[in-house]
């Protein structure tokens, strides 16, 4: 099995894209409406603000939950104990930014999160009578002026060898929110594992925008979306001497929006980041 890519253009595309999400978790899509110079340049940019000493001047506040985290505090996925080797950047409208980092950076999360409304309502428009009455409210409706949407500016550093035993990029893990819309990374390494239990790599071809479940949405279609279980793996040879950049939007819910009878997307979010450490 691999995944295959959808045309955003093609006259199916929101049926293929729903079906790819339903079958493997993931769904991969090209001609998209995101520009991939944008997407170059914000990689290239953050990767100089990585390595530059700026980053401890942003660093993050625990309770807001925006700005830089360094690989001292970097997430423990959940059932596991090791730190993930990576460093990473928190953007909100709201929240801390660099000066001249803003302008990009808020113009790339604007076009992301207006696309991803979009998406969502394919998810809606394709899934069953009986799902669709399941949800509170229009599931794109559910993310639209929502201050809770993080967009994650990502940062692997090449191995060094002295890396803790048994640490990997990011062990294998499922998102908290409805979905992650993420474009392919600078450097491979992103895998999804199927239903059957192997792990399966992503396609990487830069431009590609890689979309995938979280368990926000797990949980508002009762289960007929399944949260999809990913990891990084590490670079082997050459590779290892290179930095990885990723750039995921995380698409939450607001606060109030029913998810289920047992949640709110608060209370889910809050219980999820207990479990996570990070509050």
């Amino acid at each position: 099995m691999k995944l295959e890519t959808v045309d955003y253009l093609a006259a199916d595309a929101a049926e293929q894209f729903v079906k790819s999400l339903r079958e493997t978790g993931f769904g991969v899509l090209k001609n998209h409406p995101i520009p991939k110079e944008l997407v170059e340049s914000i990689y290239e940019n953050w990767q100089q603000f990585f390595l530059s000493e700026q980053k401890h001047d942003f660093h993050f506040n625990v309770e807001t939950q925006d700005g830089y985290f360094p690989p001292s505090v970097s997430e423990t996925a959940k059932g596991h104990s090791v730190k993930d080797i990576k460093e990473y950047f928190h953007v909100y409208p709201w929240g801390q930014i660099p000066e001249q980092l803003k302008a990009q950076i808020l113009d790339y999360y604007q076009r992301a999160d207006a696309f991803a409304q979009e998406l969502l309502s394919w998810v809606e428009q394709h899934a069953p009578q009986e799902v669709q009455a399941k949800f509170s409210i229009a599931l794109s409706e559910m993310i639209k002026d929502s201050e809770k949407t993080l967009l994650r500016i990502l940062h692997y550093p090449p191995m060094t060898g002295n890396e803790e035993p048994g640490a990997i990029r990011a062990a294998a893990h499922e998102d908290i929110n409805l979905l992650t819309i993420l474009p392919a990374a600078n450097e491979p390494g992103l895998q999804v594992k199927t239903l059957e239990g192997d792990w399966l790599d992503v396609p990487c071809d830069f431009g590609n925008l890689i979309i995938n479940i979280g368990d926000m949405l797990q949980e508002a279609s009762g289960g007929y979306f399944p949260s999809t279980t990913h990891r990084v793996i590490n670079p082997t040879g050459e590779r290892q001497e290179k930095s990885r950049i990723s750039l995921p939007l995380f698409l939450h819910a607001k606060p109030d929006v029913v998810l289920s009878e047992r949640y709110t997307a608060h209370s889910y979010l809050m219980e999820r980041l207990r479990e996570l450490g990070v509050i």
